[in-house]
């Protein structure tokens, strides 16, 4: 076999190595989840919650692979961001904002890690109060979380896109919420965060998306935005946006010096994945972006929001469609929550969200013994359906 032919075998996950780098971005993108969620407190800065989130996932992902003779590229896959209350997502202030967290606040975290460029990504959403949530705080998150838990059932090999995006919307309208416009789930593949096979949460007049049916063997980022409002986001202001990704296939002659250095760092520091501005020069950032961005070299993740007085939440997941079934590599379990809606009078959702995760594999094998991951991964799969479909946990 040529090297050309062992690297393209070894890119899915009928590789072992590769499931366990995705696997290792995972564990350390959940341990960097659980670290900033636990200095989410009141009157805390939101740029230092992101700075520690992104420098957990650096130094954790640099201390591996460090004595292989081939450079394994490793790190942030997506800047940590975390966005407030009626805020849909993308916040990752840069160092000079002074925003902090308030008593009460809706907080959404978004991050991303990648070993190899095998990526996992999660968002999770908590409220910054003591007790159990209730009301309609309690009702957008336990939307987003038993449409992503209905996800996870229906993106299976098989499936289509489109029956994945009908059911979330169904699930958020059972809890008087809206899925959000212009969330899209991803495939992933290495070094790619935003494959071309996608879930389009919820279609409208300007988006449409191909049909398209998930296969075993593929991975995707599995992304939930819900909103006590009507789940058509606003950009306010542009110069929010701080995180963008190189767009490999554009070309232009940049005529501004400031944004020749500018462009010349990213290529340098962020040749593929999505970074924040803050990691660059930020004098010269702002006003050299300006151009790169007019020029389609980078692309923005803008700042949106839902009126004030709305409420989103956010839940992501990335998940590896294996032979034995869906394996969802990223999560955190959620507060305490008490909804005003329930599901359980909707056959159709209590239906899907009754189907399996794991298919018992042909025989019946034994299990083997002492494989990594196996743990974490059983401990996912314990959470009673009809607990976390109505939003309770641990």
């Amino acid at each position: 076999m040529s090297d050309d032919e062992r690297e393209e075998r070894e890119l899915d996950l009928t590789s072992p190595e590769v499931v366990t780098k995705y696997k290792s971005a995972a564990e350390i993108v959940n341990k960097a989840l659980q670290l900033v969620l636990s200095e989410c407190k009141p009157a805390t800065k939101i740029v230092d919650l992101c700075e520690k989130g992104d420098a957990f996932i650096k130094e954790q992902t640099g201390n591996m692979y460090k004595n292989v003779k081939k450079k394994i590229e490793r790190g942030v896959a997506f800047p940590t961001c975390i966005s407030v209350n009626n805020t849909v997502c993308h916040v990752s202030p840069l160092a000079s904002d002074e925003a902090v967290l308030q008593q009460g606040d809706i907080v959404k975290i978004d991050m991303g890690c990648h070993i190899d460029g095998f990526i996992a990504v999660v968002a999770h959403t908590h409220v910054l109060q003591d007790g159990p949530v209730t009301g309609r705080a309690a009702d957008v998150i336990a939307a987003a979380n038993t449409a992503a838990e209905v996800a996870l059932r229906l993106v299976r090999p098989g499936k289509k896109n489109q029956e994945v995006a009908e059911a979330i919307q169904k699930v958020a309208a059972a809890y008087d919420c809206r899925i959000v416009e212009g969330v899209l789930s991803h495939q992933m593949k290495q070094f790619v965060i935003d494959g071309n096979k996608v879930v389009l949460n919820v279609s409208s007049p300007d988006m449409r998306v191909d049909d398209a049916e998930f296969e075993e063997n593929e991975v995707y980022a599995i992304d939930i935005v819900t909103s006590t409002g009507d789940g058509k986001p606003k950009l306010l202001d542009e110069k929010q946006t701080t995180i963008y990704k190189r767009a490999v296939d554009k070309n232009y002659n940049l005529k501004m010096k400031a944004s020749r250095f500018i462009f010349s760092e990213i290529s340098q520091k962020f040749p593929i994945m999505p970074f924040t501005a803050r990691d660059l020069e930020e004098k010269r950032a702002r006003l050299g972006l300006v151009e790169c961005v007019n020029h389609d070299l980078l692309q923005p993740y803008p700042v949106l929001h839902e009126k004030p007085g709305d409420l989103v939440a956010h839940i992501k997941f990335t998940v590896l469609l294996m032979p034995n079934g869906s394996d969802r590599i990223t999560s955190h379990s959620l507060q305490e929550l008490k909804p005003t809606k329930t599901v359980d009078s909707d056959p159709e959702i209590k239906a899907w969200l009754s189907l399996p995760i794991k298919t018992k594999k042909k025989g019946g094998g034994k299990k083997k013994k002492g494989k990594k991951g196996d743990k974490a991964e059983d401990s996912m799969q314990t959470e009673p359906v009809d607990e976390e479909a109505n939003g309770a946990s641990q």
